[in-house]
C-alpha cells in the first residue's frame, strides 16, 4: 500500500483532503493546489464551505486570486459531507486544539473530527494530524481510531504527525516555504508523511517519532512565552524605576549574538502562546514533573491585561477621573498587527476588566468591523467597531492602544485624543511625538 501511495503523491494523482478549512487549512490547501493536487476542503462551517466554493477568501491576508484559480482549473472543492473523505489520498487535520475552564488540554474538537472520519476511511489513504498537541495524542487518540475500522496503521493506513507553522499576516513566510517537521507511527508512515509535504512544501524536516514531532512544536512556542514572560516582568520592574523598556531591548538586540529581541505587550494572543505551553504542563504531571518555570511564565503573561488596566486607572487618576464612568476606547481587537484574527486575543480581557470596573468600552479594528461568535467572549457577539472620525475620538476619555495596526492613524489619534495608554510603543515605533501628559505606556 505505501508504494501505491507513494506514487499517486509523486504523479500528482493523489487527491489531498484538509480537515478545518481556518487560517491553516486554507492556506495548506492553497500551497497543494499551487502545485497541481486536486484538494478537497471539509468543514462544519457551511459558510466557508460557500466562500471557498465562490473562489472568495473569508480571511484577510488571503488573497482570493489563488483560491478563485484553484476552484476555476477544478482542483480545489469544498463540502460539509464527510463521507466524501473516502475519494481522498490523504486527510490532513486543521482543528483547534484550546484549553479548558481549568487550563487542560480540550481535545474535543481532534477526537471529534477523527471520529467523523473514521468511518470512511480505506486502505491506502494517509492521515496527518497537524494540530497543535502533547506529546503522545497521535498515537494515543488517532491510531486505536483508525484501528477500530479493521484497517492496521502502518500497512492500510499511515499516521503522521507534522505540526502546523502558520504565522498570520507575514509576508516573508507561508505554508509554501515554512520548513515542516514530520514524524511517523512506523517507518512507512513516514515515509509517506515525508513524500506527501515535500509535494507542497519546500522544505521537509523528518523525525523519529511522532512524539518529537509534538514536543518540538511545543518548545518553539514555550520557547517564546517563557522569553515574552520575562520581558513583562521587566517591562513592570523597568516602568516602576522610569526607565522605558522599549529602549533597552532596542539596545539590546544592537548585540550581534546571544541575544534575541522579545517584546512585552498588554497579553498573549493567537492560537498557539497563550495555549501550548500548558498541553505540556499537563503531559508533564502524568510523568511527576512539575514545569514551574513554564508556568511562572503563563502567570506573568496572564496577569498582563490586569497591569494594563491598572496603568489606564492612573492615567485617569491624574486626570482626576475615574474609570467608572469613564469612556474607553480600544485600538486593536486582532491579537497581532495587520491580520483579522481575534482568537485568545487580550483585547477581550481588556474589555472584560474595564466594563467590570464601570467604564464604557468601545473598539476600533478595521480589519475586525464586528465580533463574530467566540469561545469565551460571546456577551461580545455582533459589537460592532467605530467609525473613525474627530468627533467619535474626542469624545472618549481614554484610548488604549492593545494592537498597533498600520492602518491606524496616530497623528490624528495624538491630535484629538486627551488619554492614549499605548502597549505596544506605537508611537514611539511610528516617530510620532504625544503632547505632553498624554501619553502611558503600559
Amino acid at each position: 500500500m505505501a508504494m501505491q501511495l507513494l506514487e499517486k503523491i509523486q504523479s500528482k494523482d493523489a487527491v489531498i483532503g484538509i480537515v478545518g478549512l481556518g487560517y491553516v487549512g486554507l492556506p495548506l490547501m492553497l500551497a497543494f493546489s499551487a502545485k497541481g493536487y486536486h484538494s478537497v476542503g471539509f468543514d462544519i462551517d457551511q459558510s466557508k464551505v460557500d466562500s471557498i466554493k465562490a473562489g472568495e477568501s473569508y480571511i484577510d491576508h488571503i488573497d482570493s486570486a489563488p483560491l478563485g484559480t484553484g476552484v476555476s482549473n477544478g482542483l480545489i472543492d469544498a463540502t460539509t459531507d464527510f463521507s466524501r473523505i473516502a475519494e481522498v489520498d490523504a486527510i490532513i487535520m486543521c482543528v483547534p486544539t484550546p484549553l479548558d475552564e481549568h487550563l487542560e488540554p480540550d481535545l474535543s474538537y481532534v477526537t471529534n473530527t477523527m471520529d467523523a472520519v473514521a468511518p470512511y476511511l480505506r486502505s491506502g489513504q494517509v492521515v496527518s494530524l497537524e494540530s497543535t498537541t502533547y506529546p503522545g495524542t497521535t498515537e494515543e487518540e488517532l491510531k486505536p481510531r483508525i484501528e477500530a475500522q479493521g484497517l492496521t496503521v502502518g500497512t492500510d493506513v499511515f499516521l503522521v504527525y507534522s505540526p502546523e507553522r502558520e504565522d498570520p499576516g507575514n509576508p516573508e513566510f507561508s505554508s509554501k516555504n515554512i520548513p515542516k517537521v514530520v514524524g511517523g507511527t512506523t517507518p512507512a508512515c513516514a515515509e509517506v508523511g515525508k513524500a506527501l509535504y515535500e509535494a507542497a512544501i519546500a522544505s521537509v524536516v523528518p523525525v523519529s517519532s511522532t512524539q518529537v514531532a509534538e514536543f518540538t512544536k511545543l518548545l518553539e512556542n514555550i520557547y517564546r512565552a517563557v522569553n515574552i514572560g520575562l520581558v513583562n516582568e521587566l517591562k513592570i520592574a523597568a516602568d516602576k524605576m522610569g526607565i522605558d523598556i522599549w529602549e533597552v531591548i532596542n539596545a539590546a538586540a544592537t548585540k550581534p549574538f546571544g541575544f534575541k529581541a522579545f517584546y512585552p505587550g498588554p497579553g498573549l494572543g493567537g492560537h498557539c502562546i497563550p495555549i501550548d505551553p500548558f498541553y505540556l504542563t499537563w503531559k508533564a504531571r502524568e510523568y511527576g514533573v512539575h514545569t514551574r518555570f513554564i508556568e511562572l511564565a503563563g502567570q506573568i503573561n496572564r496577569s498582563m491585561p490586569q497591569y494594563v488596566v491598572r496603568a489606564t486607572s492612573d492615567a485617569l487618576n491624574r486626570r482626576k477621573k475615574a474609570v467608572n464612568g469613564s469612556k474607553i476606547l480600544l485600538m486593536g481587537l486582532a491579537y497581532k498587527e495587520d491580520v483579522d484574527d481575534m482568537r485568545e486575543s487580550p483585547a477581550f480581557e481588556l474589555m472584560d476588566l474595564l466594563k467590570e470596573q464601570g467604564a464604557e468600552v468601545d473598539y476600533y479594528d478595521p480589519h475586525l468591523p464586528v465580533i463574530t461568535p467566540t469561545r469565551e467572549h460571546a456577551e461580545w457577539t455582533g459589537t460592532q467597531s467605530i467609525e473613525w472620525n474627530e468627533q467619535a475620538i474626542r469624545g472618549y476619555d481614554a484610548v488604549l492602544i492593545s494592537t498597533h495596526h498600520k492602518a491606524f492613524d496616530l497623528q490624528q489619534l495624538v491630535d484629538w485624543a486627551d488619554i492614549i495608554v499605548d502597549t505596544r510603543n506605537a508611537l514611539a515605533k511610528s516617530g510620532i511625538e504625544p503632547k505632553d501628559g498624554q501619553l502611558t505606556k503600559a
